[in-house]
């Protein structure tokens, strides 16, 4: 069993229920063990300090960790003693995006539901999922609520669903590509390569939706769209090369598409079992909350997991 670990962040709500689920089954399949993180709620974190300035271990009943005794009954258990051998529980003091990025620094991935227990209803994603995606060292999962991923097509089972991989063949980083090829070896699956290309200006053409397919005599280079399309399936298929020769095992389909990446993205994800995006940061800094727009749009619309990869050698 792999000492990396797949980490899963908890807080009981049923949005991190799923999200635990979804990262039992991503350590089952990579053979690593499982740690569910759980950051204590500001009371808690108050109440354990004013425990240890009285040099006081002890803990009465009423303030023990809820969520620990809820992690144990789901694996079968009676509190944590009840967890199998490869699954540790973490009970974690400080502020949810700084507790998680820490302790996933040396993660296989971090998965985390769209919102936690305080998240508002209408809120894609929370504040704090949004903040681990832009800062984590490891890749981060975020696994989308119930009523978004209603939407996704019935037969994109999470066991046969292809792996969606985002990529602009130019700035997408090796780590990324990685990733979304070890994701779909685990799985038996198919990479499916997404690329956009720009769509000339035209007087002529009126576009009513961002995400609308425009037929090749639309565009504005003469009726002819192929050689855009057929520039960007040559650069993907140089990009692809190496990876298909270290994972020849993976069947790889590859799309190159008119318009809006993260639309397409999020289109495909309703047939995905994970869509994978790269961490863009135009200019990044130590407090830095951006992800990039398409990072950041998939995030928001998926109908299914996205895995958010930044540069795992870059230390920026």
């Amino acid at each position: 069993m792999s000492n990396t670990p797949v980490i899963a962040a908890v807080d009981g709500s049923e949005h991190s229920l799923r999200a635990l689920e979804w990262a039992r089954t991503e350590a089952l399949r990579h053979g690593s063990g499982l740690l569910v993180a759980h950051v204590l709620p500001d009371h808690a974190q108050l109440y354990a300090g004013r425990r240890a300035s009285l040099h006081d271990a002890s803990q009465p009943a009423e303030f023990a960790d809820p969520v620990r005794d809820w992690i144990g009954s789901l694996f079968g258990g009676g509190g944590s003693s009840g967890l199998p051998e490869w699954v540790t529980y973490e009970a974690l003091e400080g502020s949810v995006p700084e507790a998680l990025r820490v302790i996933g620094a040396e993660a296989r991935m971090l998965v985390m539901g769209s919102r936690g227990r305080g998240g508002f209803a209408s809120l894609l994603l929370g504040s704090s999922s949004r903040a681990v995606a832009s800062t984590a060292a490891c890749p981060v999962v975020v696994v989308p609520h119930a009523e978004r991923s209603a939407g996704a097509d019935a037969e994109a089972e999470e066991s046969a669903g292809r792996v969606v991989l985002g990529l602009h063949a130019a700035e997408t980083a090796d780590d990324v590509l990685t990733f979304a090829f070890t994701e779909a070896a685990v799985r038996g699956t198919t990479v499916q390569v997404v690329s956009a290309y720009a769509i000339p200006p035209s007087p002529t053409l009126v576009i009513d939706s961002p995400f609308a397919v425009i037929p090749p005599e639309g565009l504005a280079d003469e009726g002819d769209g192929v050689p855009a399309e057929r520039e960007m399936l040559r650069s993907q298929t140089e990009r692809l090369a190496p990876f298909r020769e270290r994972f020849p095992d993976v069947p790889v389909e590859q799309a190159a598409v008119p318009g809006d990446p993260a639309g397409r993205l999020v289109t495909a994800s309703r047939a995905a079992a994970l869509v994978v995006v790269g961490r863009h940061h135009p200019r990044r800094t130590a407090m830095s909350m951006s992800i990039g727009s398409v990072a950041h749009a998939v995030l928001h619309h998926a109908h299914g997991p996205v895995a958010v990869v930044p540069t795992l050698k870059d230390d920026a």
